[in-house]
């Protein structure tokens, strides 16, 4: 249906959803390859496909003959749950949080540039198709009615974006799940009229199946998530049309791909723990894709995963979850039988006990625990994460040198969140380096600073860590970071300099459920009323007097953003957020986070011991002693 209404743009649609399942809004950017351009994930993969390096003959020299393998629809990632049946027969198109749109004329002729709430994610799901999955059902289950609106909707969309669709962003980004769309479409043909030959009057489904393998084979994203599922799909038209040479290249493609998309430690490459999860599952998918239609896939996948497998289980907190970095909803850890997830998601009731306490992965990931529930609850150890490494990319987030923290039974330390993909404040604060727990200043909002772990110490009662970046122009940042088992709780000495007057801050973000007060001028209490457990932040004087304003607590500010946390992209609740406060060319800033009883008492004293600082610490009856030498090394005295 033809329309006069303003295409959005690619800047506007950019990045866009890759799979509904990871996140109910996450949209991934794309990396697209032309003869002149090549970005994203491994460029010099992606010029080489572009070039011709591992590309066979194009789709047009091969002949297209009977399947020989099956190729199995995928579903439809649950999009399909709020469009049904019926409301097909309306036009009628629902996601995520917007309520039914008549994209339509009632008679399935849609108006494809349809975007009513401007939502880049909202416009590329309705170029997905994946919308109409109820319907492909019905019609597989021999529903006519429901066969004919489905193949209607879906011609009508053939018809209105002709080959090649490259200038409308979200038939382009929605490329490899809409072809899973029209391979259902065609399934559901032959199973609801008991045919095993696709019957002519619908030769224009193989047609287009046949546009869109010539679209992915110009337009691969390379070594990233998009790239994976952009092969699974070409493959998967391969398996359906009986094209030895588009599985060939979809082959080579994964093969390519699979090295860059997880690392040799089991890292992936898109900075998201969400995203992470989400590749386990999707490599998972090719592995079984390629044995469903005879493919050999090989080693390596299988391999990679493994690595995966114990990246996750020890990026997962003392709940079952995995900590909330990068691109991330707050998710479940995936229980995969026979997998170190099946004892970290089952919070230690099934599987294997994982031995390994502290990963630290070159990638820009340390994740560390007190145990695995060898003696004493599994959701009462304590767990954190701490991030480094390469500068952002894809789905990664300013929250270099941040950390998270679990303990007690409860979080201790949050990351703010994954607000979607929309182009506002939200956005940008979930990106920023305001919404981690890191020590920021204003200048370096936008910046994308690569950060390195300098020092990595793991002990059997403490690990200590050093980290440092030039997060500005002119300026240098320092965070050391030691993390104590019995009593459980966290100390940073963060430091900073600049060549002009800058203000600087270090923030603590707290969960929503807790109410955080300043008890005194460096000591906040943060506690969920009614809760046995309290967490008491303190800053100690160290080389720098405390100002007037050296401890604040922000609670759902809007202007400029702060105090806010999203457990869903959807879903925006206010949060504390401690800051401890500095100006100046240079900022010390030592930070306590300890997690308590709530009715223990927390003190603390400083004293010298040459020249290193001692803090005598008592939480309750237990104490300990932390020091501090002039380089900024922090350690377990006692």
């Amino acid at each position: 249906m033809p329309s006069h209404r303003r295409r959005p743009t690619r800047r506007q649609l950019l990045p866009l959803l890759a799979a509904a399942f990871v996140i109910a809004t996450i949209v991934v950017t794309s990396s697209v390859v032309s003869q002149q351009t090549a970005w994203g994930p491994d460029a010099k993969v992606q010029r080489a496909a572009a070039e011709g390096k591992v590309t066979p003959a194009p789709a047009k020299q091969a002949t297209t003959r009977a399947p020989q393998k099956k190729y199995a629809c995928p579903g439809f990632s649950g999009i399909e749950r709020t469009n049904p049946v019926s409301q097909l027969y309306q036009d009628s198109f629902a996601w995520s949080i917007y309520p039914p749109y008549q994209v339509g004329n009632g008679k399935g002729d849609v108006n494809w540039r349809s975007n009513p709430h401007k939502a880049p994610s909202w416009y590329m799901w309705l170029h997905s198709l994946r919308w109409l999955g109820q319907g492909v059902h019905a019609a597989a289950g021999g529903d006519r009615k429901a066969m004919a609106r489905v193949t209607t909707l879906v011609h009508d969309w053939v018809k209105d974006n002709p080959f090649s669709w490259k200038s409308d962003v979200g038939a382009w980004e929605s490329t490899m799940h809409r072809t899973n769309v029209l391979i259902c479409t065609r399934q559901a043909i032959l199973s609801g009229l008991k045919v095993t030959r696709l019957p002519k009057n619908y030769a224009w489904l193989d047609k287009s199946l046949l546009d869109h393998a010539k679209f992915l084979e110009a337009n691969w994203s390379g070594g990233w998530n998009h790239g994976t599922d952009e092969s699974i799909a070409l493959f998967g038209i391969g398996c359906t049309l009986g094209r030895e040479d588009l599985k060939k290249l979809a082959q080579q493609r994964l093969a390519t791909g699979i090295t860059s998309s997880i690392d040799k430690q089991g890292s992936t490459n898109e900075q998201s723990v969400g995203y992470a999860q989400f590749n386990y599952n999707l490599w998972g998918r090719a592995i079984k894709v390629l044995k469903e239609c005879g493919a050999d896939p090989g080693t390596t996948i299988t391999a990679r995963r493994t690595l995966l497998a114990n990246w996750l289980a020890l990026a997962t907190d003392s709940f079952g979850r995995l900590h909330q970095l990068g691109d991330s909803e707050l998710h479940k850890t995936y229980l995969d039988p026979g997998t170190p997830l099946e004892y970290a998601a089952s919070l230690g009731t099934r599987g294997i006990r994982p031995t390994q306490r502290v990963g630290i992965f070159d990638a820009g990931y340390v994740f560390g625990r007190t145990g695995w529930g060898e003696t004493r609850p599994f959701t009462q150890e304590s767990t954190y994460s701490i991030r480094y490494g390469p500068a952002r990319a894809l789905h990664g987030q300013d929250d270099h040198m941040s950390i998270t923290y679990t303990s007690h039974g409860r979080p201790i330390l949050i990351d703010g969140g994954h607000a979607g993909y929309q182009f506002d404040k939200w956005r940008n604060w979930v990106k920023s380096e305001a919404a981690h727990n890191v020590l920021s200043s204003p200048v370096m909002a936008g910046r994308q600073t690569p950060t390195k772990l300098n020092r990595a110490e793991v002990q059997a009662n403490s690990e200590f860590y050093e980290l440092s970046d030039e997060p500005a122009p002119g300026m240098t940042r320092r965070r050391a970071v030691l993390v104590l088992k019995n009593p459980d709780l966290i100390v940073t000495l963060d430091r900073a300099t600049s060549q002009q007057n800058e203000p600087f801050q270090t923030q603590w973000h707290l969960p929503s459920d807790q109410k955080a007060t300043v008890s005194s001028p460096n000591t906040v209490v943060a506690q969920k009323p009614g809760e046995k457990v309290k967490t008491v932040l303190l800053q100690i004087p160290y080389q720098q007097k405390l100002p007037s304003n050296a401890t604040k607590v922000v609670h759902g500010q809007a202007d400029p953003v702060q105090g806010w946390h999203y457990p869903k992209a959807t879903v925006r609740v206010a949060a504390p957020v401690v800051t401890f406060n500095r100006e100046g060319r240079s900022a010390t800033i030592l930070s306590l986070i300890i997690p308590a009883a709530s009715n223990a008492t927390v003190t603390h004293k400083v004293r010298w011991q040459g020249s290193t600082q001692l803090i005598d610490l008592t939480i309750g009856t237990v104490r300990t002693t932390i020091g501090i030498t002039p380089d900024g090394t922090l350690t377990r005295v006692k």
